[in-house]
């Protein structure tokens, strides 16, 4: 190897070395970034947040946010968005379990009071405060979306099995849906009422609900047993 070929070597590996550190430093500010934004929405709400706040927590200029984000709407959507996704990854991970259709959509609804009571400010952001209306991203686009996909798939899944009974699917899920996030935002927000624990006021309700879902034992049919798991889903 000449002398020539081993700078030019040496010089590519520096450059793959400068690259590397760039992109680990751009990742670690738009963590830092997220964070701040996500404790700064939950101490003093969307619309009195600005982007000099978050800028100044992490000791940033508000040029430097706005290399990541365009906005304070768009970055809302993104901390929203990190989210849904969590949740969703866990959901993936519930469903790999292959249960019974109804056995999944029960531990699905008693995944999600689980997930947002354990993490109530990100269950804040996501669901209790928010963006002007007109300021919102599409919701059918977004991973809130997909993950509410699921739980309308989820109940498809059961009424094909002929464990409940619904003259519509997409309804069916909304009740559902607006069931257990009331739990969640009340275990969230009101911690003056003397709630029994999140898993046993969760596993009441989830329980309630779907006993209103279930379709009538024909003769000769048994009922499926839906076996309580032991298992939050929550690392």
């Amino acid at each position: 190897m000449t002398r020539q070929s081993a700078i030019h070597i040496l010089n590519i590996v520096k450059s793959v070395g400068v690259t590397e550190r760039r992109t680990r430093h751009r990742a670690s500010l738009k963590r830092q970034i997220l964070d701040a934004a996500s404790r700064l929405f939950v101490e003093e709400g969307y619309d009195r947040v600005t982007m000099r706040r978050i800028a100044g927590r992490i000791e940033y200029s508000p040029t430097t946010i706005y290399l990541h984000f365009k906005g304070k709407s768009e970055l809302f959507n993104a901390v929203c968005e990190e989210t849904f996704s969590q949740f969703t990854e866990k959901l993936e991970r519930l469903k790999s379990l292959r249960m019974a259709p109804l056995g999944y959509l029960r531990e699905a609804l008693r995944l999600y009071i689980d997930f947002g009571v354990r993490h109530p400010e990100h269950y804040t952001i996501t669901f209790l405060q928010g963006p002007k209306p007109g300021q919102a991203s599409s919701f059918e686009a977004s991973i809130g979306g997909r993950a509410f996909d699921t739980l309308r798939l989820a109940v498809r899944a059961c009424v094909d099995s002929g464990d409940i009974r619904t003259t519509s699917t997409d309804m069916t899920a909304q009740v559902l849906w607006a069931a257990v996030h009331g739990v969640t935002a009340l275990l969230i927000t009101d911690k003056s009422f003397p709630f029994a624990s999140h898993g046993v006021l969760g596993d009441h309700t989830v329980d309630l609900l779907i006993s209103g879902l279930r379709a009538p034992s024909l003769p000769g049919r048994t009922s499926a047993v839906l076996p309580r798991s032991n298992s939050t889903f929550i690392d």
